[in-house]
């Protein structure tokens, strides 16, 4: 521990180089903290397919400098849409009704978040060790270590922060608070003449206990293709049956929910091409002890129905750099930090336990709700607008608390429509097209 003027600065050790490691390192050394990341895998990378960011992690990217270059690699998204399998609208969700002038979600690959993140980690000159995989920590006096898997320890750290997803070891065993359902995610590119909603996340539903979905991811690159990451629900315990599936068999149960997405189904050829992802519904009943926090997944996992991982990820690590900016010793550094954002973590947590059931179970009662209820009271001027700030991270007012404001997003629209008009791009930019009434 080391004092700069009046305000202290910590060694601080941060396992994971997801959005929330790479995040609270960059602001953390920003801050002159001593920052080290720890990645288990031999070259740092993401993991998964596509993410919506929201405009709550919107607003800390914007305060970080970094949110019209993570825009330009994304794909603009005006509204959340879907039907069941009759046609009947069971989600039509528009961030218009926000009521905040122009506002809009972005989809945008893991690959492309990280990759902003990480180039300014490396930048920064940031340490980082590869291949080191945490199994635990230890407290040692007024400091903690880490454990690695090959019995080795780390050097002494002030601080340990875990960002190290829902499979976090220091707590929570690998199957604590596993939902029933996951899904199949596949990354596919797509042209300008394809016939899905280029502004839209899509979604159709069997009840609910199958789901498809298509969501815009824009581009990884100049002269690189636009992509749509598609998703499909699966129960965990038919994640086995389905590897011994002949795989047209599977694309056949697809088309019969939502046959229009034939083109992108041609060009997934293997089992190989999708990767199964697995959720977890579970939050630490504190998020920090003695010289340790959890940030992001490994303080709070849920399913991804409202789209809010990264953005409350992003979210906790700006709280975590400001409360060690504010408090007077570690201690109240961290109890700052967690006291700013529980509210808004457990607000989240506990709506996407009640709303993951209608989109995700096996009950028939959920979707009925879903369907005949939910939607039509969503249409109400006052309910729709609450709906529209759930699903933009919003509700439970996150930003004022941490001093941060909505972006500017006619600038970030004009960037975006610049960078896909530039001459290095292949592909027209993501404007208001649509192939179903949810933009309207």
């Amino acid at each position: 521990m080391r004092e700069r003027g009046i305000r202290q600065t910590y060694d601080i050790a941060i396992i994971g180089c997801g959005p929330a490691g790479l995040a609270a390192a960059l602001l953390l050394n920003t801050d002159s903290h001593a920052v080290t990341l720890f990645e288990r895998f031999n070259e740092p990378r993401p993991l998964g397919s596509g993410l919506m960011l929201q405009p709550s992690g919107m607003a800390v990217l914007d305060a970080m400098g970094l949110a019209h270059e993570t825009a330009a690699r994304g794909a603009r998204i005006d509204a959340l849409f879907g039907m069941q399998e009759h046609g009947r609208t069971a989600l039509d969700a528009p961030y218009a009704k926000l009521g905040k002038g122009e506002t809009f979600g972005i989809g945008i690959h893991r690959a492309s978040l990280f990759g902003v993140l990480y180039e300014k980690v490396q930048a920064a000159g940031i340490a980082i060790r590869t291949g080191h995989e945490v199994r635990d920590t230890e407290l040692e006096s007024a400091a903690r270590r880490l454990l690695f898997a090959d019995g080795s320890r780390s050097d002494r750290f002030d601080l340990v922060i875990d960002a190290s997803g829902w499979a976090s070891r220091i707590e929570f065993g690998n199957n604590h608070g596993l939902l029933p359902f996951g899904a199949l995610w596949a990354t596919i590119p797509v042209e300008p003449g394809d016939p899905h909603a280029k502004n839209l996340l899509e979604q159709r539903y069997r009840r609910a206990s199958q789901m498809a979905g298509v969501l815009p991811i824009g581009s990884r690159g100049g002269g690189l293709p636009q992509e749509v990451a598609f998703f499909w629900s699966l129960r965990r315990k038919d994640h086995g049956r389905w590897c011994t599936t002949p795989i047209d068999r599977w694309k056949a149960d697809v088309l019969e929910l939502w046959p229009e997405i034939d083109f992108l189904l041609d060009r997934i050829s293997s089992h190989e091409d999708l990767t199964f992802a697995r959720y977890a519904h579970r939050s630490a009943h504190r998020p920090y002890r003695e010289r340790l926090v959890r940030i992001g997944d490994a303080w709070h996992s849920a399913s991804p129905q409202l789209g809010q991982g990264a953005n409350m990820a992003l979210l906790d690590a700006w709280s975590l750099a400001a409360g060690l900016r504010e408090g007077d010793c570690l201690r109240q550094g961290l109890r700052l930090s967690s006291g700013w954002r529980r509210d808004h973590v457990d607000l989240y947590q506990a709506v996407t336990y009640a709303f993951t059931p209608l989109f995700q179970s096996d009950n028939a009662l959920w979707p009925w709700l879903r369907d005949r209820i939910v939607a039509p009271l969503s249409r109400l001027g006052p309910v729709a607008r609450l709906q529209a700030n759930l699903m933009s991270g919003l509700f439970g007012f996150p930003l004022p608390i941490l001093g941060l404001d909505l972006p500017d997003y006619s600038a970030i629209a004009a960037s975006m429509a610049a960078r896909a008009a530039s001459p290095d791009q292949s592909y027209s930019p993501c404007t208001r097209q649509t192939s179903s009434p949810a933009a309207s």
